[in-house]
């Protein structure tokens, strides 16, 4: 569920900065790109579009499958989600107003410590190779 929810809010944020990069719809300033690699927030919208709008997606289907790669992608997810924000923050600084970054903060922090847990209780994927076959 926590997946869904950064999915749901990733799709949409990075659709928003594709679709306007110069923050015409979402209010972002141009100049808080500055000493950034980016011009725009296209690149930007894209990755969070990609990576952490259909990332959730891909790990939350893993996990409603029950396979033994849910625990892995639930911890890469909510691992991804920290880096996002730490170079976020590192590149346009902390904004309290809305406080975006405290929150998915928060929820990756969330979906880690459910990761850990669910390795704590299934133990980490094994590779299980199959017997050679015999010609």
């Amino acid at each position: 569920m926590l997946e869904i929810l950064l999915s749901i809010g990733a799709l949409g944020g990075g659709l928003v900065l594709m679709i306007a990069p110069r923050g015409e719809i979402m209010p972002l300033p141009l100049s808080a790109l500055a000493g950034s690699p980016f011009d725009t927030y296209f690149v930007p919208g894209l990755i969070l579009f990609a990576v952490l709008g259909f990332g959730p997606l891909v790990a939350a289907r893993l996990a409603w499958l029950r396979h033994p790669l849910a625990p892995t992608a639930a911890f890469i997810v909510g691992a991804g989600l920290l880096i996002w924000v730490a170079v976020e923050i590192a590149i346009i600084g902390y904004s309290n107003e809305p406080p975006l970054q405290a929150i998915y903060g928060i929820l990756g922090v969330a979906i880690l410590l459910v990761a850990i847990r669910w390795f704590l209780d299934v133990g980490l994927p094994t590779i299980h190779r199959g017997t050679p076959a015999h010609i």
